[in-house]
């Protein structure tokens, strides 16, 4: 599990072709690495990986063809940058939110505007998550923990200030930038509560409108 804190922002340093599985290798930048291990989980652009090697500077993570297809991975080229959290730990602030490390899409940027000193972007979700984003509710985008501003449709808005855009990938993002959406985990498990039993029966119904306020969760 992780928080959508970010620890570091590294670069791809080399990147080799396994079949339709590849192997990374990441410059670690300011990530410490005293303490990680072989087997430890880091997520990278908001992507659970496992460290299947590592030195002082760089860890080495295998990934899986499912993972590249279904997330910005299958895109990474060596020097491109990215946002690098470790797994966290039960003793420690829980400062973002509870995030799994598990994509559920790609995302696209629809605009970008600079308000003061911050940044206000607009990113599109697949159709099938739009129904996962709620106002001030909680959304990671590549690993970072960001809160919803405004919802229309399947568009969002976030805003991010100066702290977040320097220390992140965020800062750079243009409009056609796609990146890894992970929707708050709460709102997946209340959606397959909500089906009771039904739950186990072939296409179960997705979470609407108007079963939340049948289950008192929105007011008429």
């Amino acid at each position: 599990m992780f928080t959508g804190i970010i620890e570091a922002s590294g670069k791809i340093a080399a990147l080799e072709r396994r079949g339709g599985d590849s192997r990374l290798r990441i410059a670690a930048g300011g990530l410490d690495m005293s303490d990680v291990q072989r087997g430890d989980s880091i997520a990278i652009d908001g992507v659970c990986l496992t460290v299947v090697d590592f030195d002082a500077q760089s860890f080495e993570v295998d990934v899986s063809a499912e993972t590249l297809d279904k997330t910005t991975l299958g895109e990474f080229k060596a020097g491109r940058q990215v946002n690098l959290e470790k797994a966290m730990r039960v003793s420690a602030r829980l400062g973002g939110h509870i995030v799994s490390g598990h994509v559920d899409g790609v995302g696209t940027v629809e605009s970008r505007e600079a308000v003061g000193e911050s940044l206000r972007f607009c990113v599109r979700v697949p159709d099938q998550l739009a129904k996962y984003v709620a106002v001030k509710g909680s959304v990671c985008i590549d690993g970072v923990s960001l809160t919803v501003n405004r919802v229309e449709g399947a568009v969002f808005e976030i805003n991010i200030i100066p702290h977040t855009a320097t220390v992140t990938t965020t800062g750079s993002y243009q409009p056609g930038h796609r990146v890894n959406i992970e929707v708050d985990i709460i709102a997946r498990y209340l959606e397959r509560l909500l089906l009771g039993g039904k739950a186990a029966g072939p296409n179960p119904p997705g979470l609407t409108r108007e079963k939340l306020m049948r289950h008192g969760y929105l007011n008429p």
